[in-house]
C-alpha cells in the first residue's frame, strides 16, 4: 500500500471515529424535560412579576418626585407674589401719605 493511500485511510479512520464521538445523545427522560420546562414557566413568572413591581417602583417614585416639585414651585411663587404685594402696597402707601401738616 502506498503512503497516500495509507494516509486516506487513516484519515477517514480519524473522521468517523471523532464523528462517533461529537454525536449528541440524548440521555434526559421526556419527564424531566416536561419539568425542566415547568421550572422555566415559573422562572419566567418571577422575572416578570420582579420586572412589574421594579417597574411600578420607579413610576411612583417619578410621580412622587413630580408632585414635590410642583408644590414647591406653587409654594415658591405664592411667597413671590405676597412678597410683590407688600411692595405695591408699601409704594402705594408711601404716595398716598399726606405730608405732616403745619
Amino acid at each position: 500500500m502506498s503512503l497516500r493511500k495509507f494516509l486516506f485511510s487513516l484519515a477517514l479512520c480519524v473522521a468517523t471515529a471523532g464523528m462517533s464521538f461529537a454525536a449528541p445523545q440524548d440521555t434526559q427522560s421526556s419527564k424531566q424535560d416536561m419539568k425542566d420546562a415547568g421550572q422555566d414557566m415559573k422562572d419566567a413568572g418571577h422575572d416578570t412579576k420582579n420586572a412589574t413591581k421594579h417597574a411600578a417602583k420607579s413610576t411612583g417614585k417619578a410621580t412622587k418626585k413630580a408632585a414635590h416639585k410642583t408644590g414647591h414651585t406653587v409654594k415658591h411663587a405664592t411667597n413671590k407674589t405676597a412678597q410683590k404685594t407688600k411692595e405695591g402696597a408699601a409704594k402705594v402707601e408711601n404716595k398716598t401719605e399726606t405730608p405732616p401738616q403745619k
